[in-house]
């Protein structure tokens, strides 16, 4: 197992290969934003991780990226390609897949599920 240099990393994304994600694509999305990350050279300041399960079962196909801590739902392998030349490499976020920002802490776009408040479920 490697323990990779992280000093000149920039993004860190997360990708949820947890059952509901598996079963949309969540290893196939896993492979092509890693390809498209090697397509561009880009390994040295993008990092992934696979995930097990987010907590966000209803927006199958779960990416995050940090420091930024954006939160996508419904991330296909052509979103992920896509994610990674207009987000990482151009800093345009994909809107239409945004679930969460955080700007001290999350806030929801509106476009994903609402979710259950961990306040409420006591």
């Amino acid at each position: 197992m490697s323990t990779w240099d992280l000093s000149t990393v920039q993004h860190h994304v997360l990708i949820c290969n947890g059952g509901s994600c598996l079963k949309n694509s969540g290893d196939e999305t896993t492979l092509a934003i890693r390809d498209e990350i090697s397509k561009h050279g880009a390994e040295h300041f993008i990092h992934t991780t696979r995930t097990r399960c987010n907590g966000r079962c209803q927006d199958e196909g779960v990416v995050t990226v940090y420091p930024q801590g954006i939160w996508y739902k419904e991330m296909t392998p052509e979103a992920g390609r896509r994610l990674v030349r207009e987000h990482l490499l151009e800093g345009k976020p994909l809107q239409e897949h945004m679930t969460y920002s955080f700007e001290e802490r999350f806030v929801p776009t509106g476009i994903g599920n609402k979710g259950i408040s961990r306040l409420q479920s006591k």
